[in-house]
């Protein structure tokens, strides 16, 4: 039998081991705690030789809170750039060798896109003369800066705000060839902090020699030229090697303006900016005044290459469908597209126009328009008020907010589910997972047809379609196939377009309804052909066929209702004389942006206007300018043309109060045609006659009626 005493040591040693682990860790700890209060205690007495009082404390604050406050902004910034830096990643240096010659759609040459490298001449090669000039113009302390010139901005900013307006530009060579590069001419903060890093870094990856190579190959020069190679042999038809001094001061003025400064434009101007530079290089002390002097007095002439516009935003936006049709090691070649330069000036006339007599009055500055004739050739693009200015294409790259002119795409939806112009939605109040849109006026709209709430442009009629009836995945799906390649959104509030679109969408996108319901004709090339004449594309073989996204019926009541937003609606400054006008207009919140986008059997075509910096106008709408510039356009562009109807629309609206005035015209007409019949109709009988018979019928007008007298019987028996 077992001791009960063994089970009781093994016990006392197991909490006698428990007692020694536990006084080891109390210990510990205690030491633990002992040195670290140890510690603390000896480095506050250490801190304390450091203490300051009074004034130096209220130093030492300040310097704290500023290091504190520039680390959080550094963070920012660097959180700002970091996407700008995705974009070196890919093979930024390759200019590719496309060469391409574009003419227009009668055959005419228009310009020209690409760069060849052997066309490029190295910076070694160049006269000294043409690197002053523009160093002395452009950057003079571009070989002691680290791609910011610090002390060249604090004088423009010294200077502009001695002249109270922008007449010096701070921007470094470097600063200039990262825009060039990687990114657009958009005014915002965002862009200026991005281009500032990858100024940066362009100065940690290239030399001085290779930034300055590829800012004088990519810069434009005007006249759709890029590189001062391709504008001497444009504009003087010599190379650069061969340029003479006044020539190359004239080059030299032409980076910050082209487009003000080119000399086949506006020689004289262009001679005043050349006498500019030659003042720069005598102030930057690379030359005397007795060096310039014989350039002042024989400046330098140009060759005569008339006055047409170069039509660059079109060329651009061609050159990159170009890329995307042409085969692999076709790159030389002669693309034959859709161009038409007639409608194209008068689409720059008319946001022009606008903007120079209204855009003070709406805070407005800029415009973007794109044309698309019935057989989805494009005839036109406008990009923007002055490319030389900004060669950013806000036609087919600036994402804008489109406001109520997205509505289309939802009722087309709606037409398809089954909806028809006279079916009844509330236009009420509505409320969707917190949000609760409202109508322009701030009012409930009722019970309305969607003949009614498109015209009128009611908010929440749209709303409630997509809420109660469709939901957003149809009405994105919609848009997309309708010809949308913009990115949109997939949120409630897309429905009134608050996702970005660009111009061109939008054109594409309503001319589904000009095309009879078809998509896919949009194009700007119909033929590319090779420098010995082979065709190595056409577009009436080679692109796919369109093909239908709208029913017959979804087309034909569509443009019934797209029809009555001239007529009725908020468009009515869109209608053209005796021609039927359909389309939509929009605004967004704040009045940033304001669109009109419309259609006749003939031309589709889209209007943006609104501000780079996506400051508010002064409460403009789609109704107002956008459909004002567009009338303008339009009027000229369906001048003697064979003009065709709008698909699907039987009874083309009439505006009330205009059909009133025609027939009240009309009447008025037939009637002075009667009074000049009536004058030159020879008489046929004598006054006196004509008297008499007069007098005779008043006499049996004015005679009592008399009762019929009885019938004899054997009559009436018949």
């Amino acid at each position: 039998m077992a001791s009960p005493s063994k089970p009781r040591k093994r016990r006392g040693r197991i909490a006698s081991a428990a007692l020694a682990v536990d006084a080891w860790l109390d210990s510990s700890l205690y030491e633990i705690s002992f040195k670290a209060r140890e510690f603390w205690e000896a480095a506050t007495i250490f801190s304390r030789r450091f203490r300051v009082h009074g004034w130096r404390r209220a130093i030492i604050e300040v310097l704290s809170e500023g290091f504190t406050m520039g680390a959080g902004g550094f963070v920012v910034l660097l959180a700002l750039a970091m996407p700008a830096f995705d974009i070196t990643a890919g093979d930024w240096r390759n200019q590719g060798d496309f060469a391409v010659t574009f003419l227009d759609r009668y055959g005419n040459e228009i310009g020209q896109r690409g760069i060849i490298q052997r066309d490029s001449v190295p910076v070694d090669e160049m006269p000294d003369i043409v690197i002053k000039a523009v160093l002395a113009t452009e950057d003079r302390r571009f070989f002691d800066h680290y791609g910011i010139d610090v002390l060249g901005l604090s004088r423009a900013l010294f200077e502009n705000m001695r002249a109270n307006s922008v007449v010096q530009g701070g921007s470094s060579i470097t600063q200039q060839l990262a825009k060039n590069l990687f990114l657009s001419n958009e005014r915002t903060l965002e862009r200026k902090i991005k281009e500032a890093f990858l100024s940066l870094w362009l100065e940690a990856n290239l030399s001085k020699k290779e930034i300055l190579q590829l800012y004088l190959d990519r810069a434009y020069m005007g006249g759709g030229t890029f590189g001062i190679e391709a504008a001497a042999d444009f504009y003087f038809g010599k190379s650069v090697k061969d340029l003479s001094l006044a020539e190359a001061a004239m080059l030299a003025g032409l980076f910050k303006a082209p487009t003000k400064y080119a000399p086949h434009i506006n020689l004289p101007a262009a001679r005043a900016r050349a006498n500019v530079v030659l003042s720069n290089l005598v102030d930057a002390g690379f030359m005397t005044e007795g060096q310039v002097l014989q350039a002042r007095l024989h400046p330098a002439d140009v060759v005569d290459r008339g006055e047409q516009k170069s039509p660059d935003y079109f060329l651009d936006w061609a050159f990159d469908e170009v890329k995307k049709i042409a085969k692999p090691g076709q790159h030389s070649l002669v693309a034959h597209t859709t161009f038409d330069a007639n409608i194209q000036k008068a689409a720059e006339e008319s946001v022009e126009f606008h903007l120079r007599q209204f855009g003070k009055e709406y805070n407005v500055t800029e415009g973007a328009v794109v044309v698309i004739e019935t057989n989805g050739a494009v005839r036109a693009i406008v990009g923007g008020r002055d490319y030389g200015t900004s060669q950013f294409n806000r036609a087919t790259k600036a994402l804008r907010q489109t406001g109520s002119s997205f509505k289309p795409y939802v009722y087309a939806t709606a037409m398809e589910h089954g909806f028809t112009p006279d079916s009844v939605v509330s236009g009420g109040a509505i409320t969707w997972g917190g949000w609760s849109p409202h109508n322009y006026n701030g009012g409930s709209a009722g019970n309305v047809t969607l003949l009614t709430a498109i015209a009128k442009s009611i908010n929440t009629v749209p709303v409630r379609l997509a809420k109660d009836y469709l939901g957003i995945p149809p009405i994105k799906a919609m848009a997309e196939s309708m010809g949308v390649e913009s990115p949109l959104e997939s949120h409630k509030t897309m429905v009134l377009g608050t996702s970005g679109m660009t111009v061109m969408d939008q054109a594409t996108g309503y001319s589904v309804f000009a095309q009879n319901g078809f998509v896919g004709s949009r194009h700007g090339i119909t033929q590319l052909v090779t420098r010995t004449g082979e065709v190595v594309y056409d577009w009436a073989k080679d692109a796919p066929p369109p093909h239908r996204v709208l029913s017959e019926k979804a087309l034909k009541y569509m443009n019934t209702m797209l029809a009555a937003v001239p007529a009725i609606g908020t468009a009515r400054r869109a209608q053209l004389p005796n021609i039927v006008v359909a389309g939509k207009t929009g605004t967004t919140q704040s009045y940033r942006d304001a669109w009109f986008v419309g259609f006749t059997g003939n031309y589709t075509a889209a209007v943006w206007l609104g501000n780079d910096d996506f400051t508010p106008t002064n409460k403009m709408t789609g109704g107002t300018l956008p459909a004002m510039v567009w009338q303008r356009l339009m009027v000229y562009a369906h001048q003697n043309i064979d003009l065709k109807p709008i698909p699907g629309l039987d009874h083309p609206w009439v505006d009330p109060e205009v059909a009133a005035k025609a027939e009240e015209a009309a009447k008025k007409e037939a009637d002075a045609a009667a009074a000049q019949a009536e004058a030159e109709r020879p008489p046929v009988l004598s006054s006196r006659t004509s008297q008499t018979l007069r007098d005779m019928t008043k006499a049996f007008q004015a005679a009592p009626v008399l009762s019929a007298p009885a019938l004899p019987e054997t009559l009436s028996a018949l």
